[in-house]
């Protein structure tokens, strides 16, 4: 059995308390919202925070504010998000990927800001204590080698999050609150290309609220590839969102491509090739090709890296062409195994 180190445990009320506790204790300190990634984490001896702070309490981070935009707590689950009409209809990428995470009693749990927040995953890494002390650790945690290639300088974990490629297409903002302050910052800007520092955020600061922009006229989508339909991280997750006239031209456009690197890689050029045209099979086909070339996974999830790659063009065809209003049910349901 893994047993939790030990550690201290702190229950704030407010997100001001939650501040200054996290002041107080230091860099030692670690947030605890649904605990789905950290606790294993944990038992696995990933991390070791000597505090633990617990945000359950603070009921601020459970608010969703909607007037021409949409404001989303931190603390708020994806089941809730995944049953929100609101969200479903008008930031539909989001719904999507939320609705994919995990199994639905994790989702009963888990936190769009966790998810947001969610540790980079690696072979080498996600193992027990023992297994991982058998090859002499790993520069993430402990070691020194980054075995997924031993030459690199910096650690190359994947970014596993569904969500953030979601809410980077939709152009989120997320807002960070600390004892000094609070600010706001474009989520693409709270993530670093390095599997170890993979996040801008201060040790000080906590994710209060993910803020999205008005949504008429957008349309969004989510396509995730995993082994296993049910329940499996991501391997590659592409998310489209573009802005239509009414004579269907694209008006705006993002494209982000989650698992094949650190951080959630937005393709600008693959966005570019789509605005001031309509969604025709050449202008698909041309930004797929775009946004394969942004794709760079690594040997270290599941499944061969060059398919992996491969794929990248073939989700993001999809995602576009869902956006084009094609008919796609038939097609999730049989490669990503999800009706949605």
């Amino acid at each position: 059995m893994m047993r939790l180190p030990r550690f201290r445990y702190h229950a704030p009320r407010s997100i001001d308390e939650a501040a200054r506790v996290l002041a107080g204790a230091g860099p030692d300190a670690m947030l605890l919202a649904g605990g789905t990634d950290l606790l294993p984490n944990m038992k696995r001896r990933h991390q070791v925070p000597g505090t633990l702070v617990g945000l359950r309490n603070v009921a601020a981070l459970r608010e969703v504010r909607n007037g021409r935009d949409m404001t989303i707590g931190s603390g708020v689950t994806l089941t809730e998000i995944v049953r929100d009409a609101r969200v479903r209809e008008h930031y539909r990428g989001l719904w999507q990927a939320a609705a994919q995470v995990a199994t639905p009693h994790l989702r009963n749990m888990a936190t769009l800001g966790g998810n947001v927040c969610l540790d980079t995953r690696c072979n080498y890494y996600n193992q027990n204590h023992e297994w991982r002390k058998a090859i002499g650790f790993c520069m993430k945690k402990d070691g020194e080698v980054c075995w997924v290639a031993t030459s690199s300088p910096k650690c190359l974990a994947v970014s596993s999050t569904d969500t953030a490629p979601a809410l980077i297409a939709l152009g989120a903002h997320v807002r960070l609150a600390s004892a000094s302050g609070e600010r706001v910052l474009p989520l693409s800007e709270l993530y670093d290309n390095d599997g170890i520092r993979y996040l801008t955020k201060r040790p000080d600061e906590l994710l209060t609220a993910i803020e999205l922009p008005p949504s008429p006229g957008w349309r969004s989508a989510y396509w995730k590839l995993r082994r296993r339909g049910s329940f499996d991280f991501p391997v590659l997750g592409v998310a489209a969102a573009a802005l239509f006239a009414d004579d269907g031209v694209v008006l705006d456009a993002r494209i982000v491509l989650g698992a094949v690197s650190s951080r959630p890689m937005e393709s600008v050029p693959a966005a570019e090739a789509l605005i001031g045209k309509p969604l025709t099979d050449s202008t698909i086909e041309r930004a797929a090709e775009l946004a394969f070339r942004v794709a760079k996974p690594m040997d270290n999830t599941d499944f061969v890296l060059h398919w992996r790659k491969r794929v990248s063009r073939e989700f993001t065809a999809y995602a576009l062409r869902e956006l084009r209003g094609d008919d796609m049910r038939a097609v999730r349901l049989r490669i990503a195994r999800q009706p949605l």
